[in-house]
């Protein structure tokens, strides 16, 4: 069985400005970091989130070098204010797996009652820390 590993971390501490991030260890584990937002269920559904969009990836043969690369060039051209996820590009190499994810997070978020508007505001922009 593959060894996976979730954490919660600080912002800053991310590989690159995102919520969520998944890579593959060089001994094959499976490393996910979210952000640290002092919500258990908020992180929870983004970890869920990246769970579900990695096993797809791996499954399709779809790396993480050409999803860090994707979601890397994105980051440097985004524009301020622009709170649009590098997966929602349909340009990006893992389109359909982020696509698929998103829906799977937005039903757990449903089964957890927790609301998607809102929870989509907090996600784009979480409350001072």
């Amino acid at each position: 069985m593959i060894d996976i590993s979730i954490r919660s971390i600080p912002e800053e501490q991310h590989r690159y400005p995102t919520t969520g991030d998944w890579w593959f260890e060089q001994d094959g584990s499976l490393k996910i970091a979210v952000t640290e937002w002092g919500n258990p269920d908020h992180e929870f559904l983004i970890a869920f989130h990246e769970l579900v969009e990695v096993w797809l990836c791996r499954r399709r043969g779809i790396t993480t070098e050409a999803v860090d690369a994707f979601d890397m060039e994105y980051e440097r051209n985004r524009r301020e204010g622009d709170f649009s996820e590098p997966g929602d590009d349909p340009r990006a190499p893992y389109y359909r797996e982020h696509q698929f994810a998103s829906g799977m997070e937005r039903l757990m978020a449903a089964e957890l009652g927790i609301d998607w508007q809102q929870y989509m505001g907090f996600v784009e922009e979480p409350p001072a820390r």
